[in-house]
């Protein structure tokens, strides 16, 4: 059989997962905190027809002679870049200008999210949409009394609570986390992200610090951080990997086409 037609076959599959990776993009252009994802492409093992050879007193040396054999995935980027911020005036939307992540838990499982929209439990604790715990610095939970006049949330990560009697409460500040490697997290669903052993580690909760501290960012109250898809640039490489399927399908029926010929020969 023709080495192109299964050179064909390792393209359209690449082209099929770069295709899922641009729908999941798009599909996601309004999440806030997402990161986009971006499909990269290498060539397969190729086959050696001659190999090299020296110069000689007499003679020069040859180039290697090889047939590639296809295409084949060689990674999906997550790209942390950041997003534009969308101003919201909800003083419990929160954005982050820079490289940090907030730190949310399930139980006694920790996850990190870019997105900041944060809401009240009936006790008062900052939870995510989906009811995970905000943590704060030094690690535990971030509490806003029901009987709190009113409260706001500093760049600097720290929750001022004024209190029924007037008094001022500024004890507990938003945890932020940043990771030796953020191209090494593990998407989970939900905005999340999980450490793996290529992100570095999740801190320890008494390790946990505020905004401002090793480059993790500084909060911006009011706003949130939209997704960083480009849907310009998504509908540029759709158009490209539509193109390279096509052409990659061309070579399978080009490649059919010189078979029968070669059946044909046969009357």
């Amino acid at each position: 059989m023709l080495r192109s037609m299964y050179s064909g076959i390792s393209g359209m599959k690449g082209f099929q997962t770069k295709l899922d990776v641009i729908g999941n993009n798009i599909a996601n252009v309004n999440t806030y905190g997402f990161k986009k994802g971006r499909v990269i492409f290498k060539d397969m093992v190729s086959q050696q027809v001659s190999g090299a050879s020296a110069n000689t007193a007499t003679r020069g040396g040859t180039n290697p002679r090889q047939v590639g054999l296809g295409s084949q995935l060689a990674a999906i980027d997550t790209m942390h870049t950041q997003g534009s911020t969308q101003t919201t005036y909800r003083p419990l939307d929160l954005a982050i200008s820079g490289e940090g992540f907030f730190v949310v838990k399930d139980g006694n499982n920790s996850f990190v999210t870019r997105s900041g929209n944060f809401y009240l439990d009936i006790k008062g604790d900052l939870v995510t949409s989906d009811g995970l715990y905000v943590q704060k610095a030094g690690g535990g939970k971030i509490n806003i009394p029901a009987d709190a006049k009113s409260y706001s949330i500093g760049s600097d990560g720290k929750v001022v609570i004024v209190k029924a009697d007037d008094s001022r409460d500024e004890t507990q500040t938003i945890a932020l986390a940043k990771f030796v490697n953020p191209d090494g997290l593990e998407k989970v669903g939900g905005n999340l992200f999980r450490a793996t052993t290529n992100s570095g580690p999740m801190p320890q909760d008494n390790a946990l610090t505020g905004p401002g501290t090793g480059g993790t960012g500084t909060l911006v109250a009011g706003t949130l951080e939209m997704s960083n898809v480009d849907l310009s640039e998504e509908f540029t490489e759709m158009i490209v990997a539509q193109r390279g399927f096509q052409a990659n399908t061309r070579i399978i029926t080009t490649s059919d086409e010189i078979l029968q010929e070669l059946v044909n020969l046969k009357r």
